[in-house]
């Protein structure tokens, strides 16, 4: 998993920035800051950021993951843990089967039903994927999908905030609440150049891999409840002739980021 986010005075930085700049929003809970007697409606990159920053500091969450494309349907759900510890233990559904994927300080390990475990470090997650030998982009990379599910998704939430176009989408009934809808897009190469856990080799396939398949821009979805929680994310990625959507709910903070048991 990657480390931390970024410095805090730099998320402070952004936060400040983020509410002087010209984003449209509706007035709905969660996005509202006080002034005076009245509310004044924060800018979107103002309430991700929060929001980013409220799941950095919680630690660790229950996700569960879909990604439906041409390829087919895979899903994931499980715990995952981030900053001092790093840990993930999620149920993955593939073309392979359901199996277990586990990391732990970088190493990660996936074994289906049962069967012997295969192993991979964090920079080579995607090695794990059963689509990289048939259908990978050059230097290996076959989509993010190991990738994401062992990485906290505010890290993608914030590399959307800076580098994203967004529009407010009003409010919408989520896990019961009514919650911000957000949706906005960046071009793959901002995107993409915008994260710095990628080194410039890695960065060079991801970019090769969308442009293989035609898709130059990735459009991301946010669903916001009071209190800057991050509740849910929907990456889509459309190309010539085919979109690839991937949806993680994110519920239960803080799950798995208990100590584990002291043992004799």
């Amino acid at each position: 998993m990657p480390p931390a986010l970024r410095p805090a005075a730099l998320v402070a930085a952004l936060l400040l920035l983020g509410a002087t700049a010209a984003c449209s929003g509706m007035g709905v809970p969660g996005n509202r800051t006080p002034d005076g007697e009245r509310g004044t409606v924060r800018p979107p990159k103002q309430v991700l950021l929060s929001a980013v920053r409220t799941l950095d500091d919680v630690g660790g969450a229950r996700v569960d993951v879909v990604e439906e494309g041409p390829a087919g349907r895979r899903t994931a759900s499980g715990t995952l843990v981030w900053g001092a510890r790093d840990t993930a233990d999620l149920t993955v559904t593939d073309e392979l089967g359901t199996g277990l994927l586990t990391a732990r300080n970088g190493a990660l390990d996936l074994a289906y039903q049962g069967g012997p475990a295969r192993h991979a470090d964090r920079a080579d997650a995607e090695s794990l994927d059963p689509r990289a030998a048939a259908g990978a982009g050059p230097g290996g990379y076959a989509g993010g999908w190991m990738t994401g599910l062992v990485a906290n998704p505010g890290g993608r939430a914030y590399t959307m905030a800076l580098t994203g176009r967004f529009t407010s989408l009003g409010g919408e009934e989520l896990a019961g609440a009514t919650v911000a809808h957000y949706r906005a897009t960046a071009p793959v190469t901002d995107f993409f150049g915008a994260d710095q856990g990628l080194t410039a080799d890695r960065l060079a396939a991801v970019l090769a891999y969308y442009r293989e398949r035609g898709v130059t821009a990735i459009g991301y979805d946010f669903w916001v409840a009071p209190g800057d929680r991050l509740l849910r994310l929907r990456a889509t990625a459309q190309g010539t002739g085919a979109t690839v959507v991937t949806t993680t709910d994110v519920s239960e903070p803080g799950a798995g980021t208990e100590p584990p048991a002291a043992t004799d």
